[in-house]
């Protein structure tokens, strides 16, 4: 082999080493996890309601890369390395601490980025202040399951997104953020901001007026993520705790369903990206109806297609069918 054949092929070796690294830091859509040469914002989002707000705020003068993909449980989220590599180099982090320990840990790691935490910008409820205050607290035999639950999201109720004015003040924070990252575009930040707190507070009126009148005030719901929504009236009992998997032993079932009957509730609502048993048995014990609450904490394959307000609307309807609201 001649001198410069020998030359030839180490360049062509290494220009497929290059590749290959590229193609190892590059997720599933093919575009680079550690940033991009678009000159655009990078925005790594936590969970799909701040990818919501991120989106809607940002339009395109930014990149959303969303670290919980539909289909993912967000509880229950291990971030890759591509995942990581997004948090190191993006601009803005939109996360929510105390909800995705993964997000958590990965942050606490060397980021660049601005964080913008929901729990510095809104004034979370406390997780006590629920109708039910923790229903493993009421039982012996959940007590480690209360510990493991309050350890994953610390005293606070981290399901803000069920109040659309809680989340006005999100978009506002990201809004405050996205200006200082990038204020030559201050003003279609602060436009889009405004559009989508347009949006938000019809929402909330459609809410308000939706639920105003209803002959059933109680609703047993999956797991405990819906008590934001208590602002509308309503009153929500919950299978599971703040997570999921925090599920109830056999007499906080029996305690659940004696609730139910008791109180005229007419169905038990599951939801997407969980398992459905424990609703779908306690509403064969009760002969109640079942029916999806979405809690919207991730996009699944149902609902790839819906957005914030379009979910919000459904459970609007759900509950509107299932407490007899005029």
């Amino acid at each position: 082999m001649t001198p410069t054949t020998r030359s030839v092929g180490l360049l062509a070796a290494g220009a497929l080493l290059l590749t290959s690294g590229c193609a190892a830091l590059s997720d599933d859509s093919g575009s680079s996890a550690s940033g991009s040469d678009s000159g655009k914002v990078q925005i790594a989002a936590a969970f799909y309601p701040l990818e919501f707000v991120a989106e809607r705020v940002a339009g395109d003068l930014a990149e959303v890369t969303p670290l919980t993909k539909p289909g993912v449980e967000p509880h229950d989220l291990e971030l890759s390395i591509n995942q990581t590599a997004a948090l190191q180099s993006a601009d803005l982090i939109l996360t929510e601490h105390g909800f995705q320990p993964a997000v958590d840990d990965a942050v606490e790691q060397d980021v660049k980025g601005e964080v913008v935490d929901v729990e510095k910008i809104v004034e979370l409820r406390k997780a006590e202040e629920g109708h039910e205050e923790g229903h493993e607290d009421e039982h012996a035999e959940g007590e480690e399951a209360a510990a493991e639950d309050e350890h994953a999201h610390g005293e606070s109720d981290p399901h803000f997104w069920h109040d659309p004015l809680l989340m006005a003040q999100y978009a506002e924070g990201v809004r405050d953020a996205l200006v200082k990252a990038d204020p030559d575009n201050a003003e279609t930040y602060e436009a889009n901001a405004k559009s989508l707190t347009e949006d938000l507070t019809k929402v909330d009126e459609e809410f308000k007026t939706g639920l105003a009148q209803c002959k059933i005030k109680d609703v047993v719901v999956s797991h405990d993520a819906f008590g934001y929504l208590d602002k509308y009236g309503l009153e929500f009992e919950s299978i599971a705790g703040l997570t999921p998997d925090a599920e109830p032993n056999p007499a906080q079932l029996a305690e659940i369903g004696e609730h139910a009957k008791e109180h005229g509730v007419t169905t038990i609502f599951s939801e997407r990206l969980v398992s459905t048993a424990l609703a779908d048995t306690l509403a064969d014990d009760l002969g109640l109806k079942t029916a999806v609450l979405d809690p919207i904490e991730g996009l699944s394959a149902d609902t790839e297609g819906e957005d914030y307000l379009s979910l919000m609307r459904q459970n609007l309807d759900a509950l509107k069918a299932a407490n007899g609201c005029q």
